[in-house]
């Protein structure tokens, strides 16, 4: 890692590396910013997986009040969610406050022990879920975490340099006397001053504090790294800042991001594939352009809606605001059958009755509903009764046999023809 040259646009102050003029920036969107740095991320069609997540659940116990507390129920955080990561590339997630974005990533950092599931990391399929603390320990080393609020993730009363240099003495992967200079180097890379190992968390600024995190979790030079809303705490331009480093990164570490955000303009910016969450459950997942462009999903379309297009109210023709009506059902009780089905007004008496499979409509589009369409051109009847052997009510038909539908990660080779309705292939 010595020999790694650091990107001279990431290692320039902040406030230099995008050459807006100041009073310029709050009327331009993220995308305008960022871009002045460096294009939208591409993807890698030919990137083996660096991790796969299989019908993974994370459930947190309710627990009753009184002297003898028992449990009374469970919050459905996580509720069987599969997905890969490429290899050097990024995966977004996306989705509302509650949706279980945050619960995903430190399940796959193992914060959390998962309920069920699987998450298999690397060449050799290690099962991320079924391993020890005392197994994991050596492959915490390949999976890192980037945390949002970077005023209350770094310890305020260690230096950088002891922030920093946390990992590599935990790890024992260099002699004690040696950790300072990688320190030093690692502050370069990411664009802060080397001679600034022994200040405290309180003497920078937020992006750089940003910064000092994600020289904490490139320490040990990681495969995977889980940036949870890095940057929702900052403003547009320091924004941009971050995330055209978090490319430089990616590009000279070969790092694979899980970029869990809200802001649906740094997602495409960052991020070539996107999976949209709604309620525990991935409810959309496609290549950047399909789910921009020709979402399927009503879920992702009221999202995609409510992004504020400066460009389009400046000249009109601004598409319309779909309103979702009611509140966001409780994980401890959420509906049956399709989970978005109570604010869904395209909603019939099969969503009530049988849950809508993840099921692959494209060759790198998935999504879980029984009407997908593009917007304004939603089938009036379900699509998937013929798949699951039910009638349009979802009542099981007689003599019709399910057909078996993959709910793995990834992609396979054929998938189901909306407009058709029949089994195709590339």
């Amino acid at each position: 890692m010595s020999d790694v040259k650091p990107d001279q646009s990431a290692a320039q102050p902040e406030g230099e590396l995008v050459s807006t003029p100041a009073e310029d920036v709050s009327k331009l969107s993220f995308s305008d910013v960022a871009e002045q740095g460096h294009k939208p991320a591409q993807f890698n069609p030919d990137a083996e997986p660096v991790l796969e997540v299989e019908n993974l659940k994370m459930y947190f116990p309710v627990k009753s009040s009184g002297v003898v507390r028992r449990t009374i129920g469970h919050v459905q955080a996580v509720d069987g969610i599969s997905f890969q990561v490429p290899s050097g590339g990024s995966l977004g997630l996306v989705g509302e406050s509650g949706c279980g974005k945050s619960t995903t990533g430190r399940l796959i950092t193992r914060l959390y022990t998962p309920t069920g599931g699987s998450m298999r990391f690397g060449h050799d399929q290690v099962d991320l879920a079924a391993m020890s603390n005392r197994e994991l320990k050596p492959l915490r080393r390949n999976v890192q975490m980037i945390f949002q609020d970077p005023y209350t993730s770094l310890n305020p009363r260690h230096t950088v340099g002891s922030i920093v240099g946390a990992p590599l003495a935990v790890h024992k992967v260099m002699p004690k006397n040696k950790i300072l200079g990688r320190v030093q180097e690692i502050l370069e890379v990411v664009g802060l001053n080397p001679e600034h190992y022994n200040r405290y968390p309180n003497e920078f600024s937020g992006g750089q504090r940003q910064r000092i995190g994600i020289a904490r979790a490139l320490t040990l030079n990681p495969k995977l790294l889980v940036a949870d809303e890095p940057v929702s705490a900052l403003d547009v331009s320091i924004q941009a800042q971050v995330i055209n480093l978090l490319q430089d990164i990616q590009r000279e570490f070969d790092v694979a991001f899980l970029f869990i955000a809200h802001d649906l303009a740094i997602v495409r910016h960052f991020c070539p594939e996107v999976a949209v969450m709604y309620l525990g459950k991935i409810v959309e997942i496609a290549d950047r352009e399909t789910i921009y462009g020709h979402a399927h999903h009503p879920y992702t379309q009221a999202l995609l809606s409510a992004v504020p297009d400066v460009k389009q109210a400046a000249i009109g023709g601004r598409r319309e605001r779909i309103r979702l009506e009611g509140d966001v059902p409780s994980p401890i009780n959420p509906p049956s059958g399709c989970r978005f089905r109570t604010r869904c007004s395209m909603a019939q008496e099969i969503c009530a009755k049988v849950e809508p499979p993840l099921l692959q409509i494209g060759k790198r589009h998935k999504v879980a509903c029984h009407f997908p369409g593009e917007l304004g051109a939603h089938p009036q009847t379900p699509v998937t009764a013929g798949l699951l052997g039910v009638d349009r009510q979802g009542s099981p038909e007689p003599g019709q046999t399910p057909t078996p539908v993959d709910l793995g990660p990834g992609f396979a080779k054929t998938w189901f023809d909306v407009k058709t309705q029949q089994v195709v292939g590339s």
